[in-house]
């Protein structure tokens, strides 16, 4: 006698799910699936609907439509305390940490480890810093659990918020753009924590703009494009170019689209510039239409070298020219003066007011463009944002429309916007496409070579090796607040670059 087999119920189920904002409908009829033990990664451009959905399964939006099931029981009106209790944690793309908190506060808040004493049930601050020590050392990583999170780099921020979540009792655990801004070797060791928790039979929902990594991580692929579902492939095998057209829905020919180009005078240079405790003595030149990639791991000086350049740090020796000129830079202020721009690598808190309209988010670099007689002209700031909107395609409802709406790629768009719009001679990109899609990757990319031919002259500063390769005409590589190496373009491969980073 034949048994039927038993049809194995999936750990989360969503079917048929709408989520409308006004303008736009975010996911559009769009169903998903997540075993047990599975890493299941969700791609697709910004603006596809991937956040929108994990912030539904986190409970932080409510489901205009469709159905959700947790081990085949059907879920009602998810809230992030109910999610909490389920088992459903999310890592995010952009922080959610309490910036004046410490790390192990950070990590441990709102769940804080208790003891009695006289008589009062109070926090245990030892064991809270001994655990959070611990988890930090599994995450491979010399971050102090009593540091401030205020002062923390962008990377050091990911990795306590990784540690938060694995402070947490899970059995789904959403990692949005979890390795935007961790090195290789931080990348190679959450890998091997995702690896632990699907033997322990929960289920990660990981979603990444980074194609080169997913199918070193996942174990199936769905794409969503402009909210709908495109397809479920396994990532064993998965050609990329496919996945590629898959999510834009068209061809793009080529990754990086470098173009050679004649360089122009000196305009900016550093002589042995030096920040206590953050880099010394670095030395370089800067010429017109030169794109300089600078390379390094977390630590290595990087971006505090771009604050420090921007005005956003004073410097404690050394000096700054532009055009041969020498300059005290004391804000950012000044460095806008000078025509200097600088895109930060946390758009959101350094990049933008977030609360902020598109139109005044685009202008406010360069509000004295706008002002005639002490007034404000508001038409002609409406015409120029609208210029930008349309050359940089923003997409956005409308250019009235809060920021703090739009996509993370729409929202570099915007930044880039804000510089354009300055008319800025050097810009510094601090992780350009940090959690951007690869069809925004490659037009970022496309708008530098632009600006390079245009003879604006360009500081590239990526923890992404290809993009550092494949862009840069010449790269610098930094290790403990030094330059340790220069490579010229094609000079250079990604294991040149991590034998001096290292």
């Amino acid at each position: 006698m034949s048994r039927v087999k038993e049809e194995r119920v999936p750990l989360l189920e969503v079917k048929d799910s709408v989520k409308d904002f006004p303008g736009v409908r975010a996911l559009d009829k769009v169903s998903f699936d997540l075993n047990a033990g599975e890493v299941h990664v969700l791609v697709g451009e910004n603006g596809a609907g991937k956040s929108t959905l994990a912030k539904i399964l986190d409970g932080a939006l409510p489901l205009d439509e469709g159905q959700i099931y947790i081990n085949g029981k059907e879920v009602h009106n998810l809230t992030p305390a109910k999610a909490r209790e389920l088992g459903i944690n999310m890592i995010f793309q952009e922080f959610n940490l309490v910036p004046y908190l410490n790390v192990a506060e950070n990590i441990f808040l709102g769940k804080e480890p208790t003891s009695r004493k006289i008589g009062l049930k109070l926090i245990d601050w030892g064991k809270m810093v001994e655990d959070a020590q611990r988890l930090l050392d599994m995450l491979a990583t010399k971050i102090n659990p009593k540091a401030l999170v205020q002062d923390l780099n962008v990377a050091e921020q990911q990795m306590v918020e990784v540690a938060k979540d694995l402070s947490l009792v899970s059995q789904i655990i959403i990692m949005d753009e979890p390795t935007a801004a961790l090195s290789s070797q931080e990348v190679d060791k959450l890998f091997e924590i995702i690896k632990q928790l699907c033997q322990q039979g929960i289920g990660v929902i990981y979603i990444s703009h980074r194609l080169e990594e997913i199918t070193r991580v996942g174990d199936r692929i769905t794409v969503l494009r402009d909210g709908q579902y495109i397809g479920t492939l396994p990532a064993k095998g998965v050609n990329i170019d496919t996945l590629i057209q898959m999510m834009v829905g068209r061809q793009i020919k080529s990754k990086f689209p470098w173009e050679k180009r004649d360089m122009g005078e000196e305009v900016l240079s550093v002589d042995r510039l030096t920040r206590k405790g953050m880099f010394q003595d670095v030395s370089f030149a800067l010429h017109q239409g030169e794109i300089l990639g600078i390379a390094g791991l977390m630590g290595s000086g990087r971006s505090e070298l771009a604050r420090v350049i921007f005005g956003g740090y004073p410097v404690d020796s050394g000096i700054i020219r532009i055009s041969g000129k020498e300059l005290t830079l004391r804000s950012p202020k000044d460095a806008i003066k000078q025509r200097l721009a600088l895109l930060p690598s946390d758009r959101r808190r350094e990049g933008l007011n977030v609360l902020f309209d598109v139109t005044k988010n685009i202008t406010i670099a360069s509000l004295f463009r706008f002002i005639k007689r002490g007034w404000l002209q508001l038409k002609e700031e409406l015409r120029v944002a609208k210029e930008y909107k349309e050359k940089l395609d923003i997409k956005t409802p409308s250019l009235k429309r809060e920021v703090i709406y739009l996509s993370g790629g729409n929202q570099q768009k915007v930044v880039l916007a804000k510089w354009l719009c300055s008319q800025a001679e050097v810009m510094i990109f601090d992780e350009p496409t940090r959690g951007i899609d690869v069809g925004v990757k490659f037009e970022v990319h496309q708008l530098m070579v632009d600006l390079a031919k245009q003879g604006v002259a360009i500081i590239m500063i990526s923890s992404e090796l290809p993009e550092i390769l494949g862009v840069s005409d010449r790269i610098l590589v930094m290790k403990q607040g030094k330059i340790v190496a220069e490579f010229p373009r094609g000079e250079a491969t990604q294991e040149d670059i991590l034998r001096c980073a290292a």
